[in-house]
Formats: structure tokens, C-alpha cells, sequence
């Protein structure tokens, strides 16, 4: 039994020798596949480049502001919309009239729409449907109404009593999934695939249907739509990755300073940029960073600027992934020697109590 169990472990000596060997051979083979430049004339930190007018992709997040929204003339009236109604003509006043029934009389101040459609002139003249109709419209309507009242023709005015309202379009609009941007009541707008400045004259052009000559300023409040990748190599237990949104600015070392830094498994000499290229041209743009020139020595020359796409490699480090090599090369060994150790134990632990109970028969 005993030789059993030292030739269990020196096959398991052997087997983690050799399994070191590989690992370290492969380790040692991939420190020649370092990836190589094909552009090196790229902006970097202290020569960097501007970026093309930025193109809004869904789900960027576009801040709009209307600067002049006064509504049109002939727009439509809609309940909770406040008219200012003056008229010359009303029912008498009496001198015994209170002040209370002097306001009912009276027809000068503002009337609120309501939620019928109709504004409500007072108990002595009733209300006047008018909600879907023009301004115009309106003081038609509320002069033929009271015509009904009077013998004489009343002059009459009617106007939107904020005619520079704020309407519901300022503030954050997301980029939907179809390329548009809702507006509220004034419906959606596609923006997707414009820049900003294109953005801005298609929505001027919208909103001119409801506003009166409109001005718009868009800006881009969230940057969704332009990201980076940085990605770190697990040594064989799996890549982490993260997606950053881009901001025009960013180099090496600003990527990683949002990360919190280099992985603990990470190699500071296998680090590299894999810059997207058009499909066609079947070709890979690497761009290989020297990690300690740049932090210990302040180097720019591989402090590259980040652009949208980019994946910046971070390689695991030989050692970490040897161990984790070996780590998982040994498990299964070990499970397995693991059980056979057990089983021994257990058989032999069931030949000594039978041995001890036959011995204790034999003596009585």
C-alpha cells in the first residue's frame, strides 16, 4: 500500500514538472508574438488631431433648446391653452353692482381653455367651444356667440395670452433605435446619421409647422454612440472587458486611469492598440505600447489618442498564465488521485475493523 501511494505521488511529481515545462515553453513562445506597427505616423499625446464633426448614432442623447418658439397664428388651440379676450361691448353695470358681479360682466382678462375644449366666459355669458381652432377662428367663434347677446355688434380681440410660452421640446432627447428623436406633441424627427449642424436645420424645419420662424441649438449631452474597448487577457480564465464612451481626447494612459489601471495578471510589455480597418482592405492597424516609458519615463511616442472603435490588448503576464496553465492541467489529477487515496483509506480502514472483530470473536 505504502508503495502504492509514492508511486501516486511521484506520477504527480512528473506530471507537474512536465506540465511547467510546456507552460513555460508556450509562455516562452508567446513573448515572439508581440504584435508589430504597420502605421506609425498617428497622433499621440502632444500631437494629437481633431476630431470629424461628430455624426449622432443611436443611443446618443442630444440636448435641445429652442430659442425663439412663439407659436404660429394659425396653429391649433388646445385645452389648457390661455386666451386673452377683450371686448368693448358687455351688459350693463349698474351702480347697486357688487364687485364680484362687475367681474362677471366685464370681458377683459385671460380665459383658460379647458379641459372640454371650451373657454368659460363667465354665468352671464356662458362658453365658447374653440379648443382646434386658429386664433382667428376663435375670436369668430366667441364674437358670433355674442352677437347672440347683444343688439350691437361687439368689437372684439382675441390672443394667445403667452404668445413666448415655453412649449414641450427644450431639454435631453434620447437618439431612438429608429435614428429619431420625439418631440412631444410636435412628433419625431430622424437625426440619426447627421451632424449636428444638419440636426439643427432638419428640426427647424419640423418645428416651423407649429412655431413661428423657429430657432433650435442642439448639442450632444451623452456621448452613447462612440466607444472604446479596453481588454484584458484572464491568462486562460476568460477576457474582462470594458466600453467606454469616447470623448475626443483620451490617450493611453487616460483609458486606463478610468479602469483603475493595469489588471494584477497583467503584462506592462505586451500591451497594444487594435485600431478598426475598413473591411475590405483585409489588413490589422497595430499599435504596440510601451507601458513603462510612458508612466516611469514620460514618454508620448507610444501615449497614443484614443479614437472611436479602438481596442486597446492588455496580454496577461507568462507567469500568471503558467500558473493558471498548470493549475488547470493538475485539477483533474488531483480529483482523480484525490479518490483513489479516499478509496484506499476506506478499504483499508474496513480491513482493520474486520480484522479487529475477528480477532474479538476468536476470544470467547
Amino acid at each position: 500500500m505504502r508503495h502504492s501511494c509514492r508511486l501516486q505521488r511521484a506520477s504527480l511529481l512528473a506530471l507537474i514538472t512536465i506540465s511547467s515545462l510546456f507552460a513555460t515553453g508556450c509562455a516562452a513562445a508567446n513573448r515572439t508574438d508581440t504584435p508589430t506597427p504597420i502605421y506609425t505616423n498617428v497622433p499621440r499625446e502632444l500631437q494629437k488631431t481633431m476630431m470629424p464633426a461628430y455624426v449622432i448614432e443611436p443611443p446618443d442623447e442630444l440636448l435641445i433648446q429652442t430659442v425663439n418658439n412663439i407659436r404660429r397664428r394659425d396653429d391649433k388651440l388646445l385645452p389648457g391653452d390661455s386666451l386673452r379676450i377683450l371686448s368693448n361691448t358687455t351688459i350693463p353695470i349698474l351702480p347697486e353692482d357688487t364687485e364680484v358681479t362687475i367681474s362677471f360682466k366685464e370681458i377683459a382678462r385671460a380665459y383658460l381653455i379647458e379641459n372640454d375644449g371650451k373657454v368659460n366666459l363667465g354665468p352671464e355669458y356662458g362658453k365658447v367651444e374653440v379648443a382646434g381652432m386658429t386664433i382667428d377662428e376663435a375670436q369668430n367663434a366667441v364674437l358670433d356667440h355674442l352677437n347672440e347677446i347683444f343688439i350691437n355688434p361687439p368689437k372684439l380681440s382675441v390672443e394667445l395670452e403667452q404668445l413666448g410660452g415655453k412649449q414641450v421640446v427644450d431639454g435631453p432627447h434620447l437618439v431612438r433605435m429608429d435614428g429619431t428623436v420625439h418631440l412631444g406633441v410636435y412628433g419625431s424627427v430622424v437625426v440619426a446619421g447627421y451632424t449636428l449642424e444638419q440636426a439643427k436645420m432638419l428640426l427647424e424645419e419640423h418645428l416651423s409647422q407649429y412655431i413661428l420662424n423657429p430657432e433650435v441649438n442642439v448639442d450632444v449631452s451623452g456621448y452613447n454612440s462612440k466607444v472604446y474597448y479596453i481588454i484584458n487577457d484572464g491568462g486562460g480564465e476568460g477576457d474582462q472587458l470594458y466600453s467606454l464612451p469616447i470623448k475626443g481626447n483620451e490617450t493611453v494612459l487616460d483609458a486606463f486611469a478610468l479602469v483603475g489601471g493595469l489588471p494584477t495578471i497583467g503584462s506592462k510589455k505586451k500591451i497594444w492598440i487594435a485600431r478598426p480597418a475598413p473591411a475590405e482592405l483585409d489588413a490589422e492597424q497595430i499599435l504596440p505600447v510601451d507601458w513603462d516609458a510612458i508612466v516611469k519615463g514620460g514618454s508620448t511616442r507610444t501615449n497614443y489618442q484614443i479614437l472611436p472603435g479602438d481596442r486597446i490588448y492588455v496580454a496577461a503576464d507568462p507567469m500568471f498564465a503558467s500558473d493558471i496553465f498548470i493549475a488547470k492541467v493538475i485539477a483533474p489529477f488531483e480529483r482523480l488521485f484525490g479518490f483513489t487515496i479516499l478509496g484506499n483509506g476506506a478499504v483499508r480502514n474496513i480491513q482493520q475493523g474486520t480484522s479487529f472483530g475477528g480477532g474479538g470473536g476468536g476470544g470467547f
